[in-house]
């Protein structure tokens, strides 16, 4: 009968122990230990280290995190330390970055009480500032009235009018930006239809979110609008921005506006999605949508709410999400009706088949499949006439393709604007 001599379950624990926490700390915890303490060293090896770390069921990044959640509730300040130590210092896919640990202390505020978050943040910004020229991490003044919630961004208004909401979300990872993306959103609906792409594009990118005149908190003449006018309000948007070129996401009415600013404004568009979107419609379609001008000007948005919904979500979708669809259809009825009625003139006469040649700016169009609004026809209309274009046709994805199928949706645009 054999005997292995290697206790196996002490090995693959102290294995994962040196991984999560350094060689040097381990190398110092084994050689204070002593007849008193050894046992206890052993114990944790085997159970803490091998029975829990060793388990493949989560990474250790995510455990890392727990092990932070669960020492700020319990007050256990050392090995809090202990962890925030190694989860900065660690390489490759386990190491936190101050970012993410910060995201753990905020989030600890709520479920373990403000004391402990704020004891937390001491301790941690202490090892902060010890590890920062090692990490390449730079601390830097901030005023607490200057922050932003960075799934939601910074707001403003412009100072020309009529006056235009904005959100400005910074990339994440603290470097300067990648690309600056603008998300301009559907008829009837609002910046928060972007929330979802926001927060990816911002890992990397600064990212423009607005409201269109008429629609959520930005001004609302009662005039009819044209798509050259909503154009040169984003225009006038960027400048005051100093935006410099940008990438233009526009979806339905924002995909008319981004084939605006390509020929109006060139030196603003760097590169263009077009998603649900036409360059113009036949005289049918421009009688519709004079007809919706008149029924929502004689009897109000309510009366048309529920075809609206029907164009914008396929029945699967709508049976499957009420609830988003009728958080869409509660933005629809609280927009302007002036600002609504003038945005729908600047739907029905978009007119820029004619001149899409000369649109210079890498493009990409999406479509959707089972969109009756803006069919595929019509996105294949604009793929060809703008030099280079991609078409790219999203399945089981009607009118409001980003909010139906927005895994794909994303997919497509975080593919286009990693080439360019």
């Amino acid at each position: 009968m054999s005997f292995d001599p290697l206790d196996h379950n002490f090995e693959r624990g102290m294995q994962n122990r040196r991984a999560v926490l350094g060689d040097e700390w381990v190398d110092r915890s084994v050689k204070s230990a002593n007849n008193f303490n050894a046992d206890f060293q052993n114990l944790i090896t085997r159970f803490a280290w091998n029975e829990i770390w060793g388990r493949p069921g989560l990474d250790h990044k995510t455990r890392r995190i727990i092990v932070l959640a669960t020492t700020i509730a319990l007050g256990r300040w050392e090995e809090f330390e202990l962890h925030v130590r190694a989860a900065l210092l660690a390489t490759g896919v386990d190491r936190m970055s101050p970012d993410e640990m910060k995201e753990v202390l905020m989030q600890s505020a709520i479920y373990s009480g403000v004391p402990a978050a704020n004891t937390a943040f001491t301790h941690a910004l202490k090892i902060l500032r010890e590890l920062a020229p090692e990490i390449g991490y730079t601390l830097e003044p901030l005023a607490p009235a200057d922050t932003a919630h960075p799934g939601i961004g910074k707001a403003g208004r412009t100072a020309s009018i009529p006056a235009l909401h904005y959100t400005i979300r910074q990339p994440r990872n603290g470097k300067a930006p990648r690309h600056t993306v603008v998300l301009s959103h559907a008829l009837g609906m609002d910046l928060t239809m972007w929330d979802s792409l926001a927060n990816l594009l911002s890992a990397d990118c600064r990212v423009i979110t607005y409201d269109h005149r008429g629609h959520g908190s930005s001004d609302a003449p009662a005039e009819m609008y044209t798509i050259a006018s909503l154009a040169d309000d984003a225009a006038r948007l960027l400048r005051e921005l100093d935006s410099g070129p940008v990438v233009w996401i526009g979806l339905s009415m924002g995909g008319m506006v981004g084939q605006e600013m390509a020929l109006r404004h060139p030196s603003l568009v760097g590169a263009l999605v077009i998603a649900n979107a036409t360059s113009a419609y036949p005289e049918a379609g421009q009688q519709v949508w004079r007809q919706r001008i008149e029924t929502v000007r004689s009897q109000g948005l309510a009366a048309i709410a529920d075809t609206v919904m029907g164009r914008y979500f396929h029945e699967a979708f709508r049976a499957q999400h009420d609830a988003t669809v009728a958080r869409a259809r509660q933005r629809l009825l609280s927009t302007d009706v002036a600002g609504y009625i003038g945005c729908c003139n600047a739907v029905g006469t978009v007119d820029t088949t004619a001149r899409l040649a000369l649109i210079s700016a890498p493009t990409l169009v999406i479509a959707g499949d089972l969109d009756q609004g803006t069919p595929v026809a019509m996105a294949q209309i604009m793929a060809d006439k703008i030099p280079g274009a991609a078409l790219t046709v999203l399945q089981q994805a009607s009118h409001i393709s980003a909010i139906e199928q927005p895994e794909a949706f994303n997919d497509a645009v975080i593919g286009f604007i990693a080439g360019l």
